[in-house]
């Protein structure tokens, strides 16, 4: 990772992770590499990463190299589904170091091909728990993110059950991921979506809405903006 650092790209991703004083990225520091970049090197060395190097990784000052802990952590767990134990270390990990998962994009890059595929066949209390008593913001999108696996194996339920918990949220971090953890729930079953949003679109924030309904034909999102 060190050997790709761009410095001339660290000033873009600074402003684009919000870094500056009061945002809530601040104090982060990066390297200046993108996302195929960074997967490109976890897919050459994950094989060969343990959890000692995931831990130099994971507590790196560099975002870039603490995003690279978590795809290779994910790698781990994807190719492990024989080793349940194995693969509950890497939960474990990811769980006991939510502390530095602390940006959207090592958030959602990360927790529903773990944490929801681990969550697929077990009780989903962590979930739960975790939106509406996480430590920080990024625990709470951890929470409702991690419900996008499940949304793949066309399961809805905890997806509306914990936008719930989340609706009334202030920050426009959570109320992006609600209305957008909708948005994939609606593209299984638009009239559930449209049967969810009816007694809530006069109190929901309207930035959880407007990604709820961004797939909805034009004329018909008006209508719910204007209701």
């Amino acid at each position: 990772m060190l050997q790709h650092a761009d410095p001339t790209q660290v000033e873009g991703l600074m402003r684009f992770f919000k870094t500056g004083p009061g945002q809530y990225g601040y104090g982060d520091l990066f390297l200046g590499i993108k996302v195929p970049v960074t997967r490109t090197a976890v897919k050459e060395c994950w094989k060969d990463v343990g959890f000692t190097e995931l831990e130099e990784c994971i507590t790196s000052k560099y975002h870039e190299v603490r995003l690279a802990a978590l795809l290779a952590l994910v790698e781990i767990f994807s190719h492990n589904k024989k080793s349940p134990e194995l693969q509950k270390q890497c939960v474990d990990f990811y769980l006991s170091h939510t502390d530095y998962i602390n940006n959207w994009d090592l958030v959602d890059l990360s927790c529903y091909p773990l944490i929801g595929t681990w969550l697929l066949d077990k009780d989903r209390s962590l979930l739960y728990d975790l939106a509406r008593s996480g430590k920080t913001i990024w625990e709470q999108r951890i929470g409702m993110v991690s419900t996008m696996q499940f949304i793949r194996h066309g399961q809805t339920a905890d997806t509306y059950a914990i936008a719930e918990i989340l609706l009334g949220h202030k920050h426009d971090l959570i109320q992006k991921a609600v209305g957008w953890l909708l948005r994939e729930a609606g593209k299984r079953n638009p009239d559930e979506l449209r049967q969810w949003l009816r007694p809530r679109v006069h109190t929901m924030p309207r930035t959880a809405l407007r990604y709820a309904i961004e797939k909805f034909p034009e004329s018909e999102r008006r209508a719910w903006l204007d209701s």
